[in-house]
């Protein structure tokens, strides 16, 4: 038992060093291999292709593990009171993860499945999807399109605006401005006046 024990242990701590490799070497090249990952992680291919069977399932356990920890992160805001409030906090702290994980989006993007990338947010979407519903019921956020629409605006547009910066199209500094000034108006109901982004 002590040996199994042992192997286990071993075995976990190579699963942590290569995930733990595999975002720092993403993060600096999204098209990282296999082979850069491994040498990062202190570890031969051999090895890596013991716990992970491709560079697809790689990045699937690297970005699932990046969007948990988003979410832990995210459960920390307070996002009670005024809903548009809540909602500018909400695409401020949304949009610093984003940011800070632009490289390893990339990676994911080109990487795994098409609707992959989305499917790994459902947690945090879900967070958005009950904020915009409490703010529908306030008569805050517009009621004439379907909630999951909004939700999947409020995605789009922090992940365009990552592919836009990558691309050199938008300063990473004027992006939050951007960013909330255009879901503020997308989540406005028709005829009221959009509110400007502080």
């Amino acid at each position: 038992m002590p040996v199994t024990r042992g192997r286990r242990a071993d075995a976990r701590r190579n699963v942590t060093a290569i995930l733990d490799a595999a975002v720092e070497c993403l993060s600096r090249d999204p098209d990282a291999s296999v082979a850069d990952i491994a040498q990062a992680a202190g570890i031969g291919r051999v090895t890596l292709y013991g716990h992970f069977a491709s560079r697809g399932e790689l990045l699937d356990a690297v970005f699932s593990r990046a969007m948990r920890h988003a979410d832990a992160a995210l459960d920390d805001l307070d996002i009670e009171g005024d809903p548009r409030q809540a909602m500018t906090a909400l695409i401020r702290s949304s949009w610093r993860i984003v940011s800070q994980s632009r490289a390893l989006l990339t990676a994911a993007q080109r990487g795994l499945p098409h609707g992959r990338v989305r499917e790994l947010h459902e947690e945090p979407l879900r967070r958005i999807e009950r904020l915009i519903e409490r703010g529908r019921e306030q008569g805050t956020f517009r009621a004439d399109v379907p909630v999951p629409w909004l939700v999947a605006t409020f995605f789009s547009v922090l992940h365009t605006a990552a592919d836009e910066i990558t691309a050199g199209r938008l300063d990473e500094a004027a992006a939050p401005h951007a960013i909330t000034g255009t879901l503020l108006a997308a989540f406005t109901p028709p005829g009221q006046p959009v509110p400007a982004p502080e």
